[in-house]
């Protein structure tokens, strides 16, 4: 027996097996949806008169307690104030493959090109995170964490 050839292939299997196990908890494990009539999914917009709760349809989110950036929503909106702070350098984050309502790329790129905007919708919502949502003219909004300046990440420190 070549012990060489079998020590290669318990090697080969227990990187596939980890690779596997990291890739599924990436994906699904961390992940809860948001329950639609629950308070996780009120959405408000920051003004300069303060926050201001917006009035959803179609309500879909996921987030997890691993990290303070996996918070992702989807919704449609009737108004949003035309007054809602804008929200500078948003940068969609990705969302799991099978969260399917959020595209992080087509969002961005619509952030962009001007067919959507960027808003703030509350800040600090943990600390050194804002979270920030894209509105679009026909009512679809997306919305994600993202940190904020405040951050050592970004160089800038209070």
């Amino acid at each position: 027996m070549n012990w060489g050839k079998v020590a290669a292939l318990a090697l080969l299997g227990s990187t596939i097996a980890a690779g596997a196990g990291m890739w599924y908890a990436q994906e699904y494990l961390y992940y809860d949806p948001i329950d639609p009539n629950g308070p996780d999914a009120a959405i408000a917009v920051t003004t300069p008169a303060g926050e201001r709760p917006l009035t959803l349809t179609g309500f879909e989110g996921i987030d997890a307690d691993s990290s303070p950036l996996r918070w992702r929503a989807c919704a449609t909106v009737d108004t949003v104030p035309a007054d809602a702070l804008p929200f500078d350098g948003a940068t969609p984050l990705n969302a799991p493959g099978w969260f399917a309502c959020f595209d992080a790329a087509r969002i961005g790129g619509d952030l962009e090109s001007g067919a959507a905007r960027a808003v703030l919708s509350v800040s600090e919502i943990r600390p050194n995170v804002d979270r920030v949502l894209a509105v679009y003219p026909d009512g679809r909004v997306y919305g994600w964490h993202q940190y904020n300046d405040k951050t050592p990440e970004r160089g800038v420190m209070d």
